[in-house]
């Protein structure tokens, strides 16, 4: 989930789909203005790009990473 500067939007989203890393990304309406999926079993990889390459743009302003569980079944 990320937060952007006001008008900077799009920007913003061109420039993380441009991620390797990222599988999609889309616009929202609310609290955050885009939301991005990654999926790796390597939390430090994680990590790196949420720090290094997503904050890194400019005009975000903010983000918030939410880790998906995995359940066994019996």
């Amino acid at each position: 989930m990320i937060a952007t500067s006001t008008g900077k939007e799009t920007f913003v989203l061109e420039s993380i789909r441009l991620l390797p890393e990222l599988s999609e990304a889309h616009q929202l309406f609310g609290q955050y203005d885009i939301i991005a999926r990654m999926e790796t079993d390597d939390y430090d990889k994680l990590c790196d790009v949420v720090l290094q390459k997503v904050r890194s743009v400019q005009g975000v302003t903010g983000s918030r990473t939410l880790i998906c569980a995995r359940f066994k079944r019996d």
